[in-house]
């Protein structure tokens, strides 16, 4: 009987066998993509990452280091910036 570990042996050498067949610009291609799959953050990284970003906000606001703006304020100054 042939293993799972078997199978995605045997599965990823047919994904290497065609990526070789391909012509040199689409393995270019293929690399890029997959280098880019490897750097991206995960869904739950991200999510992660933004409740951390949420907490540290929090706690700069709770302990008073900074102050809020109101959404009104901040686009009227990025309205002037822009005209």
């Amino acid at each position: 009987m042939i293993s799972e570990r078997e199978v995605f042996s045997m599965n990823l050498q047919k994904i290497e066998n065609e990526a070789l067949h391909l012509l040199k610009e689409e393995r270019v291609q293929l690399i890029q993509r997959l280098v880019l799959s490897l750097e991206s953050p995960s869904e739950e990284e991200l999510k992660s990452d933004w409740l951390l970003e949420a907490q540290r906000r929090g706690e700069e606001l709770d302990n008073g280091s900074v102050q809020a703006v109101s959404g009104e304020d901040v686009m009227r100054k990025a309205r002037a910036f822009i005209k």
